[in-house]
């Protein structure tokens, strides 16, 4: 015999979880150095590598500031993403940086972030 409770009515299936929006983040240690990363919310983020929580990285140097976001399309294009950033020469990243024009991109007080001169090649 079927059941005909509310667990098997048509209005009562559970709703679909929300996609999750994933980010490419960019943190500058005290001493200067880049760490990038993905997270679905990269304030929280940042926030916890400030308490010396998640990533080894921040064990020498601790974190100053979240210089640097990029949102993508989910999670797989947030990893490939932060693969490509991580394989770039840290003048690279920092001209992404100096391009950023979010809030979060303001380096803590001390960092002044100043653009890389663009590698040439001749003629």
């Amino acid at each position: 015999m079927p059941a005909d409770g509310p667990e098997n009515s048509p209005g009562n299936s559970p709703a679909p979880a929300p996609a999750r929006t994933w980010w490419v983040y960019m943190v500058r240690a005290e001493n200067g150095h880049l760490y990038t990363g993905i997270s679905t919310d990269p304030m929280r983020r940042f926030a916890q590598h400030q308490k010396g929580k998640g990533a080894r990285f921040f064990n020498r140097s601790p974190a100053r500031a979240l210089v640097w976001t990029e949102v993508c399309a989910g999670h797989a294009e947030a990893l490939r993403r932060e693969i490509e950033i991580k394989a770039l020469a840290k003048a690279a990243k920092e001209r992404l940086i100096s391009q950023f024009n979010g809030p979060s991109s303001t380096p803590a007080s001390g960092w002044a972030v100043s653009p890389a001169p663009a590698k040439l090649t001749p003629p």
